[in-house]
């Protein structure tokens, strides 16, 4: 990602360098490239949160200590603090001709194609850095999007840094490609793009340590494989005990046992090996993960990567096309690769499959949007993007008709 900034700083100094500075204009030119036409902000929203459709309930012994007196029925229905977000950033981020400006001012959750597609409007420096503090549903969040991108006549070069906390969103990438026009509307492109993720997807770790087996030998010659971690000592580790515990009914005289478990304070809190596997087990099984989880690096991974674009506007019609793809071809030089994502399927019983091969994938995004007036009155719309990265898919369409009475 350094290198990246650093092309990208050194092909904005040979550009001022080739225009301006023999005039003695160096800092002018500074100016105009970075700040000209950039702006400022700071700006935030303040809205209701959300509201249970429903008031629940529950009841607690009342003071008497006595579980058969008349209890006290509390009301335990969520009410959340106003959301609001508070942000400040500066940008300076091209349109397209079809794209209109989303709102009076900026605030810093606009979305534009300059992010996405792989040309930008013009050529030259864009960017936008942003910080903001947000709170939603009770929970306070930082979040930052960073975004520089120098796009030349034959060259792209783009560094990006996001963060949405409140859906685990955070990521940086960095790319360089090579570009090359083919007339007026289309270009190819076609580079090296370094990826980085927190999330280490593929990677379960409680099934792992579940999977774990261990061969017993009887002595003569026969040998047996079982668990090496029985599921349930998953709570030993966690300050949980059980207890055999036989019952008798009063009426019949009908005896059951069972294991009651308790946590580490002695209180009862599931009465057999069942309830105790459905309601506390699975919390354990995800406590686990996210401890496993966070002992780990973040990953960053090299890749080729190839795209193209198409653009066509004549005022009545427009038409803007975008591809990339990242080419199933990646590296990882950060983060521990035994557990990177081309091992996402070499996990079986005992650990990882000796002499598995590591399993590439392909990673990709497009994107239409398409625009047609067709007399003064009436015009049509659509616009759509997909996106696979790793396990994740994301997609967004909007289309429709407008009819305008004059």
């Amino acid at each position: 990602m350094k290198n990246i900034l650093i092309t990208i700083l050194t092909l904005l100094t040979l550009t001022v360098n080739g225009q301006e500075k023999e005039k003695g204009k160096f800092f002018k030119a500074i100016y105009n490239d970075f700040v000209k036409y950039g702006t400022v902000y700071w700006a935030g929203d303040v809205n209701n949160s959300i509201e249970a459709r429903e008031q629940t309930f529950f009841v607690r012994t009342g003071e008497s200590g006595s579980l058969y007196d008349v209890p006290i029925v509390v009301d335990n229905t969520p009410d959340y603090a106003f959301d609001y977000r508070l942000g400040f950033g500066i940008r300076k981020l091209a349109r397209f001709s079809y794209e209109r400006k989303p709102k009076n001012f900026y605030d810093g959750t606009e979305e534009q194609l300059a992010f996405r597609a792989p040309t930008s409007a013009l050529t030259g420096l864009e960017y936008q850095v942003h910080f903001e503090k947000e709170r939603w549903r009770g929970e306070l969040f930082q979040n930052h999007n960073i975004f520089f991108k120098h796009t030349g006549k034959y060259h792209i070069a783009k560094i990006e840094s996001r963060e949405v906390a409140k859906i685990n969103l955070k990521y940086q990438s960095a790319e360089l490609r090579a570009r090359l026009p083919i007339g007026d509307k289309f270009s190819i492109s076609a580079g090296a793009i370094y990826r980085t993720h927190d999330r280490p997807y593929g990677y379960n770790p409680v099934e792992i340590w579940l999977n774990e087996t261990q061969t017993f030998d009887d002595g003569n010659g026969n040998t047996f494989e079982y668990p090496l971690n029985p599921w349930y000592t998953l709570g030993f580790e966690y300050g949980y005990t059980d207890h055999y515990t036989t019952y008798t009914d009063a009426n019949t005289g009908e005896e059951t046992s069972d294991w009651i478990w308790k946590d580490e304070n002695g209180e009862i809190v599931a009465y057999t090996d069942l309830q105790f596997r459905e309601d506390v087990f699975t919390q354990l099984m995800n406590r686990y993960n996210g401890e496993q989880w966070d002992l780990l690096d973040a990953f960053g991974e090299i890749a080729p990567i190839v795209g193209a674009d198409y653009y066509h506007n004549k005022g009545k019609f427009w038409m803007h096309a975008y591809a990339n793809y990242i080419l199933p071809n990646h590296k990882y030089i950060q983060g521990d690769s035994e557990v990177s994502y081309l091992n996402r399927n070499n996990w079986g019983l005992g650990g990882l499959i000796q002499d598995a091969e590591p399993e590439q994938w392909e990673d990709y995004s497009a994107g239409l949007s398409i625009g047609w007036k067709l007399n003064k009155n009436l015009g049509i719309f659509a616009e759509g993007e997909y996106s696979k990265m790793w396990d994740s898919e994301l997609f967004q369409t909007t289309f429709g008709i407008n009819y305008t009475f004059k």
